[in-house]
């Protein structure tokens, strides 16, 4: 038997649209002989649909797209992740999984595990279903399953779906799993590493499809699979880019794909496919952003450029009295090298028009970080102006580790409509510019080799108002991903004193944040949805 496992891109509620795809797939998957295919979690409304699940017309909107699939689909059987209406007390959805044929729905699953971690909250809008789901089909028993029913660990639940499985009346020959299982770095191998050790503990091979593509923050990154009952990889579908992955269950014990391992080359793509879904699924195609000749913004730069192309890039270099040559020639160079747009729009008179109209009012007050911030916010203003003239979204350049302590400045760099690079630490965009930079200069040297600076007063660098981006990102990564507390991250030999004062800023700088765009999530603990914290608090570690 050949069984089609299709990845998709959906855009969620976008019904009409998403029907058309799942139907052009059902139809390549019958041209190739197969003779069941499978499709992800929530398949024609897209996840996370979040809150739109409460909308009537959106359920009833999906129930249509649901019954002309049903009666389209005609030579083959499909498997579609579905909201299914429910009757009686408790929520009134279940996350469910149908396997229908032509006009008719012949088994069902309901997801029974409804993750609430990280960006989940699915115990909000579905029921979670009671019983696992074991079903016949061309002399096979398959066992059908949806996400996070394969990702048990006693910790979190008190049911097992796989356990009660294995000791139901059916003993499955299969498991199928219908998934949309979010990337970050380091996903790929805990994903295969989980999904080996449940193969081999149930003596069972795994067909695995998982969603792609860009949703809000979240990136889906494909990677469907099929594994042995050893645990080996058999079969692996592409990563950030929908596919179509054909298994014959004749072959499907058979090994040969190897491990997958996580690289920076991964997190490349999940930003690049990030920036070009958020802008194309929202109606842009064109994206502006300031370039300062410092790193962070030739990143933000070189991914724009490879999601968007780079005519629908326009870089703009806003110098001010401070701002080196060095910085102007650089950032000009960048842009030539990428072939995109560039512009000079030079910032010193509109700050001498901030200081006449601000004099009576700062006088005999010394410049701080008020005259600092100006020339941010002069800049954000040029560039969202650029943005509401010319069509383009605003990307901001700020990475994690300067949004972690309140380096960036609200109404200035803080502006735009996608934070394209706030959940990568600072020193993984030194490691992200050699990787570009592998097959020819693309980021001109000096731009990853000189001190990082904001240029927002003379001779100012980030180390004077920051600890070196080594020790930050470690203390960082500790205490936001891994939820270690002050002492225990100060045992690793940083001086404890340092540790407070990161975390004090942390904890300052949370109403900036509350005010960022959204950023694309490559961590495993993101700012935005994932992490849940007050700005009004008086807690002290």
């Amino acid at each position: 038997m050949k069984i089609a496992l299709v990845q998709t891109n959906p855009i969620i509620g976008a019904f009409e649209r998403n029907l058309r795809q799942v139907m052009h797939w059902i139809d390549q998957a019958r041209r190739g002989g197969c003779d069941l295919v499978v499709f992800p979690e929530l398949t024609l409304c897209g996840y996370p649909p979040q809150d739109l699940l409460e909308r009537p017309s959106f359920l009833e909107s999906h129930d249509r797209a649901l019954t002309a699939l049903i009666k389209e689909i005609d030579g083959i059987t499909c498997i579609v992740g579905v909201p299914e209406r429910r009757q009686g007390p408790g929520k009134p959805l279940y996350n469910s999984a149908y396997v229908v044929e032509h006009d008719r729905i012949l088994f069902r699953a309901r997801k029974q595990l409804l993750p609430t971690y990280d960006v989940f909250d699915e115990t909000r809008y579905f029921e979670p279903g009671t019983t696992s789901t074991v079903f016949p089909y061309q002399g096979l028993q398959c066992g059908l399953t949806i996400c996070e029913d394969i990702w048990w660990n006693s910790a979190s639940y008190p049911t097992d779906p796989l356990k009660d499985l294995a000791v139901g009346p059916i003993v499955p020959d299969c498991l199928i799993n219908i998934s949309a299982s979010p990337y970050y770095y380091g996903k790929l191998e805990e994903r295969q590493q989980v999904f080996a050790r449940l193969c081999r503990q149930n003596n069972l091979p795994l067909l695995y499809v998982n969603q792609v593509g860009g949703q809000d923050g979240l990136i889906f990154d494909g990677h469907s699979m099929a594994m042995t009952p050893q645990g080996a990889l058999s079969r692996l579908g592409a990563g950030f880019a929908e596919d179509m992955l054909v298994v014959d269950s004749d072959h499907w014990d058979q090994g040969g794909e190897g491990r997958l391992t996580d690289t920076l080359a991964d997190v490349e793509k999940a930003l690049v496919l990030g920036v070009r879904d958020y802008l194309h699924k929202t109606g842009f195609r064109k994206a502006v952003l300031g370039l300062s000749g410092g790193i962070d913004s030739a990143i933000t730069a070189v991914i724009a450029c490879r999601a968007l192309g780079p005519e629908n890039v326009l870089c703009v270099a806003m110098p001010s009295p401070y701002t080196s040559q060095h910085s102007v020639d650089d950032a000009r160079d960048l842009a030539r090298n990428l072939g995109c747009d560039f512009e000079l729009i030079p910032i010193s008179r509109t700050m001498d028009a901030y200081r006449e109209s601000l004099a009576p009012l700062f006088a005999g007050l010394a410049e701080d970080a008020t005259e600092q911030n100006i020339q941010a916010r002069i800049r954000g203003n040029l560039l969202m102006a650029l943005s509401n003239k010319g069509g383009r979204l605003l990307l901001t350049t700020g990475n994690k580790s300067e949004m972690a302590v309140g380096y960036c400045t609200l109404y200035g760099d803080m502006s735009g409509g996608l934070a394209v690079i706030a959940d990568v630490p600072k020193m993984m965009i030194y490691q992200l510019a050699r990787l570009f930079n592998q097959d020819r200069e693309i980021i001109p040297e000096r731009i990853i080799t000189r001190p990082p600076t904001a240029e927002l007063k003379p001779n100012q660098c980030d180390q004077d108002d920051l600890p070196p981006y080594d020790v930050l990102d470690t203390v960082l990564r500790a205490y936001l991903e891994e939820q270690q507390g002050i002492e225990a991250i100060a045992a690793q030999g940083i001086d404890i004193q340092l540790v407070r004062d990161i975390v004090r800023r942390i904890k300052l700088n949370e109403y900036k944040r509350k005010q960022a765009p959204l950023g694309i999530k490559v961590t495993t603990k993101a700012f935005g949805p994932g992490r849940r914290y007050p700005v009004v608090q008086g807690f002290v570690e």
